[in-house]
């Protein structure tokens, strides 16, 4: 009997009813067949699980007087450098009582705590003092806690972007954190899309801007449709968001001497930026001693050349450049160590508004402004991270030393709230310390933690991305090369979260890839190359008839039984001319009467132009030789 149901209520609770009733009734008759008969249900894998495999081993920050914290693939070398703990010593025991007479009766009971306290604090103390309380595993991450809930550094987890054979010297993710971009030594730029990623972390597209050249830098428009390659050639290059060639910036003329009347670059580029506000603007440096503003539309000319200011005349390399927050003013890092700053506005040229001169003693990797425009962080060769104020520039606000760099493409970062800087480190060759990731407080000007990425990479550039965060740290050497991302599941968003927890799809038993056929009209023989003669040449040489070398002819006459060239320079000639049937009459014969023995055949039988002129023509007369004459 079917129950009719009325009201929202009875409706809700009716179908509750039905899906159990379908329920008992699929169980009962799912018990009737084989556990593997039937569509298997696939065993989902917790996230939890899943953030566990990429979690970094002692992953909190250490303070400044500390280690610096490492993932597992790390925790070798610095166990090796962390130093041996000493035992805490037992506590003493009490002493013995020592009464004059015998003792009589049980022994007393054992002193209590509080007796104790008491006795210590009556007693006077005898010796040296004791040994101050060493610092317990608990209470270094309890330190480790403070400062990673004071800044809230997501360095939980940690997944690699591979790819690159050697160092990663340029990154940039797009504003809304879907897709990033690596560049390399290696002279290739892979393309990530984090929606479209699965847990192998494999790039969808590779690109070779330039053959044989390094990528420097890249770029995101504010607009996240195009990309600004820099590489190491004269030319920068625009893509779109999937990778397909918009265009590359004309080359300038070498041989011209002046440089504001070159079209463009005429040496290789060493740094570029696009415009954070306008799309159609961007920025690029070179080693020519030029900066230039170009418009992505119009790929043949540029509408601004600035030329540094220079101590003497000549070409020094521009080894940085940087935008402000807003697009108003440009910085360049100059390689006799100077930085200067220029703002944008009518009629300005290349007179610097600010000049720091010697800012650094060697080449400038990196400029980087803060929001507000007050502070600029540079980064050099030197080793050094300065801070300044560009409210007065005599001097640094400060200066972190020991930060060693071996990359031009070494570069800084800033938090999303800007509390915290940050940079990383190169390998030096004989230092135990890999790649580091230093973590730097605005405010105090201090260092507030260390993070260890990797035990023999250098880590070259770095972004703190403020949707996603999560941080990006690129490393690599002569060998290898790849993008470290470090995340938090509890405070970073999609980025990372997104294609971690997504496995990679299984091949099934009936998955069919067809092979394709190759149709390669040059194996045909038409088109066939010609056979290599290498080998018939080696097999020549070693032929001792046609590799003998010919003599040469002889000069005089002949001996050996060879004939010389003073009578004839060929065998035949000179056999004909003593034989007699070779005879040379025109050194003995009168020229005039060679020639008019045979006037009687071309009076008879004219060919050319004498039947032509037949009629008109006068009999030629002819004077008659007179021996005596001639003799006379």
């Amino acid at each position: 009997m079917k129950m009719k149901c009325s009201g929202r209520g009875s409706r809700s609770l009716c179908k509750e009813r039905r899906m159990e009733e379908e329920g008992d009734i699929y169980d009962g008759v799912r018990a009737q067949f084989p556990l593997s008969f039937g569509k298997q249900s696939k065993p989902q894998t917790p996230l939890e699980a899943i953030h566990n495999a990429t979690r970094r081993s002692n992953s909190n920050p250490k303070t400044a007087n500390d280690l610096p914290s490492v993932s597992s693939s790390s925790r070798d070398w610095l166990n090796s450098l962390r130093p041996p703990k000493t035992p805490t010593p037992p506590p003493p025991l009490p002493p013995p009582d020592h009464d004059d007479g015998p003792m009589v009766g049980p022994p007393p009971p054992p002193p209590t705590a509080a007796d104790e306290e008491e006795d210590d604090d009556d007693a006077e103390m005898i010796g040296p003092p004791p040994p101050p309380p060493i610092a317990s595993e608990s209470e270094d991450d309890s330190d480790q806690d403070e400062v990673g809930t004071r800044f809230r550094i997501p360095l939980s987890n940690e997944i690699v972007l591979k790819g690159h054979t050697k160092v990663v010297s340029a990154l940039a993710v797009d504003h809304t954190g879907s897709r990033v971009l690596s560049g390399s030594y290696d002279y290739m730029v892979r393309m990530y899309d984090f929606q479209g990623m699965n847990a192998r972390l494999e790039s969808f597209r590779q690109l070779e801007p330039f053959e044989g050249h390094q990528v420097r830098n890249l770029s995101w428009s504010p607009t996240a449709d195009r990309f600004l390659c820099v590489t190491g050639s004269a030319q920068a290059k625009i893509y779109d968001r999937d990778g397909l060639t918009l265009g590359e910036f004309v080359k300038g003329d070498m041989y011209i001497r002046d440089l504001k009347n070159t079209k463009g670059h005429i040496s290789g580029l060493t740094c570029g930026e696009w415009h954070p506000k306008t799309k159609e603007t961007i920025l690029t440096s070179s080693e020519d001693g030029s900066l230039r503003i170009w418009d992505v539309n119009d790929f043949k000319s540029q509408k601004q050349v600035i030329k540094p200011k220079l101590a003497r005349p000549g070409r020094v390399p521009v080894t940085t450049c940087a935008w402000d927050h807003d697009g108003k003013c440009i910085a360049g890092g100059i390689g006799d160590g100077s930085i200067q700053i220029w703002n944008i506005k009518p009629g300005w040229g290349s007179r610097p508004d600010v000049h720091i001169e010697k800012s650094h003693e060697d080449d400038i990797s990196g400029l980087k402004f803060s929001s507000d425009g007050r502070i600029l962080l540079s980064r050099s060769f030197d080793g050094s991270l300065k801070v300044w104020d560009l409210r007065k520039t005599k001097e640094p606000l400060k200066v972190f030393e020991d930060l060693p760099n071996h990359y031009a493409q070494t570069n800084i970062a800033f938090s999303p709230d800007e509390r915290l800087f940050l940079t990383g480190t190169s390998v030096e060759r004989e230092s135990m310390t890999g790649g580091l990731l230093c973590f730097f407080d605005r405010v105090n000007l201090e260092l507030v933690s260390k993070v260890g990425i990797s035990p023999t990479c250098s880590v070259v550039q770095c972004s703190w991305h403020p949707k996603l965060n999560q941080i990006f740290a690129t490393t690599g050497d002569k060998s290898q090369g790849g993008t470290h991302i470090l995340y938090d599941p509890t405070v970073s968003e999609r980025g990372a979260l997104v294609c971690v927890a997504r496995a990679p799809r299984k091949k099934s038993i009936d998955d069919f890839e067809a092979k394709p056929v190759i149709h390669n009209p040059h194996a045909l023989p038409l088109f066939r190359d010609q056979p290599s003669r290498k080998r018939q040449r080696e097999k020549v040489l070693k032929d001792p008839l046609k590799s003998h070398k010919p003599e040469l002819p002889m000069t005089g006459p002949g001996f050996g039984g060879r004939v010389g060239t003073s009578q004839g320079s060929l065998l035949t000639q000179y056999l004909l001319k003593k034989g007699g049937m070779i005879k040379e009459t025109w050194m003995e014969e009168d020229p005039r009467e060679a020639i008019l023995k045979y006037a009687d055949a071309a009076a008879k039988d004219p060919k050319f132009i004498a039947p032509a002129y037949a009629e008109t023509q006068p009999e030629p007369v002819f004077a008659k030789s007179d021996s005596e004459d001639e003799e006379k």
